[in-house]
This record gives structure tokens, sequence and C-alpha cells, in this order.
């Protein structure tokens, strides 16, 4: 009994501990697996993206984040980057739309929608370091930012928790029109 009240505290500890690398792992995981999983359905639609289109993605999304309580602690940015049109020093790419899933307000880390419209504040592209992604003349960029406030299981003990934080891009194939429509009349999922 003496050894087990030395012994079980120890052991209890670092189960606890595993268990909880373990999930925040995973936590990694679906976070990385939805931002690519929302840039790349984005990027697959081709007759022309519509608010439902958005919704259809970001519900995808919400299967992959089952278990994380993603909506109420995370965010996801998805974002149309293009050519924003423009020569000689306003040469660069437009956040052309973007609509955001997630109640937490994380601020888009490149700008928001319009943003280069009219200048060269995006001329060399999205991303994080040398990492830039640009899109070419009459084409898209489907660009996602994702971001989680990591929850415990039990508790992170004397840290705060996590930001866990993925971009992914893909590009869009085949779409002909690339600016958003609203069909259906669909509230808008706007950031």
């Amino acid at each position: 009994m003496v050894e087990f009240a030395f012994a079980a505290p120890i052991f209890l500890t670092l189960v606890l501990t595993g268990l909880e690398l373990s999930n925040l792992a995973l936590a990694h995981l679906r976070v990385s697996q939805m931002a690519m999983t929302v840039a790349d359905n984005a990027g697959r639609v081709t007759s022309g993206i519509d608010e439902a289109n958005i919704i259809e993605t970001f519900t995808g999304a919400q299967a992959i984040a089952e278990g994380l309580d993603f909506t109420a602690n995370g965010r996801i940015v998805l974002s149309s980057l293009e050519n924003n049109g423009k020569t000689g020093s306003k040469k660069g790419q437009v956040i052309s739309w973007q609509r955001c899933w997630g109640r937490t307000d994380i601020d888009p880390a490149y700008g928001t929608e319009g943003k280069g419209k009219n200048n060269a504040s995006l001329s060399d592209g999205m991303g994080a370091g040398a990492n830039k992604i640009v899109a070419a003349s009459d084409t898209a960029v489907m660009f996602v930012e994702a971001t989680y406030t990591y929850q415990p299981l039990v508790s992170t003990g004397f840290f705060n928790s996590p930001t866990i934080r993925y971009e992914s891009a893909f590009n869009v194939r085949g779409r002909q029109n690339n600016k958003i429509s609203n069909t259906q009349k669909l509230v808008k999922m706007t950031c």
C-alpha cells in the first residue's frame, strides 16, 4: 500500500501527460486537414463559386473538426487571391473575396477583402516568410488560414493553451468566373 501511494501520483501524471500530448497532436492534425480540405474543396468548384459552395466547404471542415469544439474556439478564413490587373507600381495581388467560419475573433493575417485592389500592398502575395503564394492572371488561388485555441483534456498545467495555426493554398481548377455569387440569397459568412 505504501509503495502504491508513492507510485500512483507519478504513474497518474505520466498517463495524463501522455493523453494530453496525444490530444494535442490530434488537434494539430485535424486543424491542418481542415485548412487543406477547405482550400482544396473551394478550388474544385468549376462552374462558378457561390455562397452555397462556401457553406458546403465549411460543412466539410466541421465534420473534420468534430470533437474539437472548433466553432467556439477557432476560425477559418478562406480568401480568393487573384491578380489585381494593374500595371507598374500598382501591380500585385488582390483579396477578391473572403469568407470566415468560427466564432473566435481572429483577424486575417494578410488583410481583408479588397486589400490590394488598387495598390501593390500584396505585390508579393500571401503567406509566411519566403513562401508567398501568388495567383497567375485570369485565375485564382484559394488561400486558407485555420487558427484554433487548443482545448486541453485535463489541463495545460502552468502554461496558457497553445494556439494552433495552419495555412494552405490550392489553385482554382478550371473555373471561368472567380467572382462569388449568391443565387439562393443565403447569409454571407463574412469576416
